[in-house]
């Protein structure tokens, strides 16, 4: 719902009903993963994508039918279903859709979850998507760290269901949790879809360098809320990097020990140490590895890479701890620009954190959509 959820509040504020459209659960190639969402509306408008163009004619279809009743429906589409070509799901991969209407009525609480969003409290939303008693679908449970509002139907699925949601919402995944009827650990009959909504993760780029400016860009591009730190007044600008969240002037370890005290990095942040330079390089790459970090990356040559290495090997590190070292930074795509460093820095941090090889998919076999991460 990340991807509709400005155009839903606004018509939601305006008193209008939607019928909203969402991937809840994929399997093999699907084109786009649990939470991606589309809205139709009653004017027939049209925003957001549930599998990037293959089966939108048919949800639109189902989401009028929905508008018109307000009967949530789940639809499977995949080739494994007769209609599959027909509505043009020709990828190979599996993808259910659960489509409900949203209106003031439906979801009064609508407001308080766009309120935690934008202030960057994590809130999820649990709802129930499949249930032998039908009036229970479509159920909703707010969640978040230390509250919850609304029932799923009895107090017993509401304690499991927060329990494990809260789970989902601290590592900031989605996706759906499987119940007994009455929320049964080992049980079957119910689904229940949980909607993560974390703050986005946090991209740290030390060192205000050319190759900073272009890291910057596409860390913004891929949705990272990103920090450009040096301890070089001249080069931390904000009109050297307009699109970073914040510069910082101030020397990277300190700033990073700073950060980490205070809880604010966690396991999907991502650090590029941009600088070249041992002073700063090695005493923030000694705070970086000792934590539990999503990705810390480090440029150099490798010439540059083994005297970093012995270095912070004379500092006291482990070879444990330097194994969390990606350095030299980036894969191996002959990037020459300072653009092109930052597609290749970009591709290795997806590649490690969904389990990709790195390869060209045309020489390799299997599927190209991996699960995890």
């Amino acid at each position: 719902m990340h991807d509709v959820l400005d155009e839903l509040y606004a018509r939601w504020e305006a008193g209008e009903a939607v019928a909203v459209g969402t991937v809840v659960a994929t399997f093999s190639s699907a084109p786009r993963p649990a939470g991606a969402a589309m809205l139709v509306a009653e004017d027939d408008t049209v925003v957001g994508s549930v599998s990037g163009g293959c089966v939108e004619g048919a949800v639109y279809e189902l989401g009028q039918q929905v508008l018109a009743d307000g009967v949530p429906v789940s639809q499977r589409y995949g080739v494994s279903d007769d209609d599959a070509f027909a509505v043009g799901l020709t990828c190979g991969g599996i993808l259910d859709v659960f489509v409900e209407r949203i209106s003031r009525e439906s979801f009064p609480e609508l407001g308080d979850v766009v309120e935690s969003v934008r202030a960057e409290h994590p809130v999820a939303i649990a709802t129930v998507v499949e249930h032998p008693e039908s009036e229970l679908v479509g159920k909703r449970l707010l969640i978040w760290h230390d509250r919850a509002s609304g029932t799923l139907g009895s107090s017993r699925i509401d304690d499991a269901v927060t329990d494990d949601a809260r789970g989902l919402l601290a590592s900031g995944r989605t996706g759906t949790l499987y119940y007994g009827p009455d929320g049964q650990r080992r049980g079957e009959g119910m689904s229940v879809f949980v909607n993560s909504f974390e703050p986005p993760p946090r991209m740290l780029v030390f060192g205000a360098i050319d190759f900073a400016h272009a890291m910057t860009r596409m860390a913004a591009f891929l949705g990272y809320r990103v920090t450009v730190c040096d301890a070089r007044p001249v080069f931390a600008t904000t009109s050297r990097f307009p699109e970073a969240n914040e510069v910082i002037v101030d020397w990277p370890h300190r700033y990073l020990s700073a950060e980490v005290a205070a809880g604010r990095v966690d396991e999907r942040t991502a650090i590029a140490v941009l600088t070249h330079d041992p002073k700063f390089d090695v005493p923030v790459l000694e705070v970086a590895l000792r934590s539990k970090l999503g990705y810390v990356g480090a440029m150099g040559s490798r010439r540059t890479h083994e005297d970093r290495l012995r270095r912070l090997r004379e500092a006291g590190m482990t070879d444990t701890e330097l194994a969390g070292l990606a350095s030299p930074i980036g894969l191996d795509l002959g990037a020459r620009t300072p653009e092109e460093t930052a597609v290749s820095i970009a591709a290795e941090m997806i590649s490690l954190h969904w389990g990709g090889s790195g390869k060209r998919l045309s020489d390799e076999r299997g599927p190209i959509h991996r699960e995890g991460g």
